[in-house]
């Protein structure tokens, strides 16, 4: 049976986004459907859903959650940087609200093929679209000890980024998870592994942020999603580390035609993060459409 994305912050997405019967609504991640489905129950009778996701195996895992709905939810394999080219495509010109959820799916995190997760054995991938061009192992062997310290840093946060990127360096060139996380394993001293997550996490974080181009798509994203929203329409943004976070604070705020709805970011309740432990870092902002 494929895992299925538990939906984080279900209640607060439904609470914020605020969907209603007869309204036209986008899932921007839709992952496996998890999120779209609660919306489609609110929706209806009338309402439409369109979901994106540039996954395809992810996009076949929803269409058979949600094929109950019938005509009522049409998902289409994109990236939601191009969420205005998409709509206009399907004849869209205004919605009542956008939601983003910007985490990787446990589809992904499960799938020892993808290459997401340290933990389990397989190829250095990491691409959330399998047609993209680029993956992990190519940027691992091919960049330059500076151009991958740069990289960990930027995406990773990681302050031991000069001594991993020499220790990968020295050891090209690798192939699989296991092989990068000896190599991070290796780089780090005992003393500076963090306790509560392993030590491997910011570097993979970083290298899946470089490997989809995550912060350029969400920069893209963000302003289109505000300019197709209906007065009143809402946008709801689900971040997971504090570079994601970044820009949908200060891109919300920048807005003009925005409203921010949530000053601070919404947190899941301690009930959430024990029953969904891949909750524990999420942070929700939503923001209302207001006439410039």
């Amino acid at each position: 049976m494929v895992p299925l994305h538990v939906p984080v912050l279900l209640q607060e997405v439904l609470t914020w986004l605020d969907p209603r019967p007869g309204g036209l609504y986008v899932d921007a991640t839709v992952g496996t459907g998890g999120h779209a489905e609660a919306i489609l129950e609110r929706i209806l009778p009338g309402g439409r859903l369109v979901g994106l996701d540039r996954d395809p195996e992810a996009l076949a895992v929803a269409r058979r959650r949600l094929e109950r709905f019938g005509e009522a939810v049409q998902l289409v394999q994109a990236n939601f940087a191009d969420l205005h080219y998409v709509l206009r495509a399907l004849g869209i010109a205004r919605v009542q609200g956008v939601l983003m959820d910007l985490g990787v799916s446990g589809l992904q995190l499960a799938a020892p093929h993808r290459g997401f997760s340290f933990r389990l054995a397989g190829p250095l991938d990491m691409r959330m679209d399998p047609a993209s061009p680029v993956t992990a192992a190519d940027l691992v062997n091919r960049l330059s000890e500076k151009e991958l310290a740069e990289l960990l840093r930027r995406y990773g946060e990681e302050p031991f980024a000069p001594r991993i990127a020499r220790e990968i360096v020295r050891r090209r060139p690798l192939s699989t998870t296991q092989e990068l996380r000896e190599a991070i394993l290796r780089a780090v001293p005992r003393r500076a592994w963090p306790r509560r997550v392993d030590v491997a996490t910011r570097t993979f974080q970083a290298l899946r942020i470089a490997v989809n181009r995550e912060l350029e798509a969400l920069e893209q994203a963000l302003p289109q999603a505000a300019e197709v929203l209906d007065p009143g329409g809402r946008l709801v943004v689900i971040s997971f580390h504090s570079l994601e976070d970044r820009i949908v604070k200060h891109t919300l705020r920048r807005a003009k035609s925005l409203r921010v709805l949530t000053p601070k970011p919404i947190r899941p309740s301690p009930e959430e993060v024990r029953r969904n432990p891949h909750a524990r870092s999420a942070r929700l902002r939503a923001a209302e459409r207001v006439e410039p």
